[in-house]
């Protein structure tokens, strides 16, 4: 069990809005993305998303909704080391969170040095990873555009 386990959470945090949170991950370098974490072991992937929004926002997930989405994908290069040997795709099982406008974040600064709020859209074209950019686009609302 020195070995990752090749199962993660993904949770897409954004506001009533349509804005969606990103993180811009320390290493690799300029790599934007919703909150994720690898479940540990005997973990849940609801315990891991929960656990996750805390260190990486400090924001409460007590409205946290399962999606009932899981992707699998190929396990980067940079990351293949952390896994068993043979080991080659990763499960993830999406969430999302819907919060106040904008709510205030709380970086943990091991893992991520910046954080923005963007447009569903944008978010989504910033997001590095398909499945992130994938998972913003299916669960989250347009903004609707109210005139006066």
């Amino acid at each position: 069990m020195d070995f990752k386990r090749p199962e993660s959470v993904l949770v897409v945090v954004h506001d009533p809005g349509g804005r969606v949170l990103l993180l811009r991950r320390c290493r690799p370098a300029g790599f934007w993305q919703s909150v994720t974490g690898s479940l540990e072991w005997g973990e849940s992937p609801g315990e891991a998303a929960r656990r996750e929004v805390r260190e990486e926002t400090g924001l409460d997930p007590a409205a946290l909704v399962d999606r009932h989405r899981q992707v699998r994908f190929p396990i980067a290069g940079p990351w293949k080391a952390r896994y068993a040997p043979g080991v080659c795709e990763n499960l993830e099982h999406q969430f999302t969170l819907e919060t106040e406008e904008a709510a205030e974040v709380t970086l943990s600064p091991l893992e991520h040095d910046a954080c923005i709020w963007l447009p569903r859209g944008e978010a989504a074209a910033r997001a590095t990873s398909w499945s992130d950019a994938e998972a913003i686009l299916r669960f989250v609302p347009e903004a609707v555009v109210r005139h006066a």
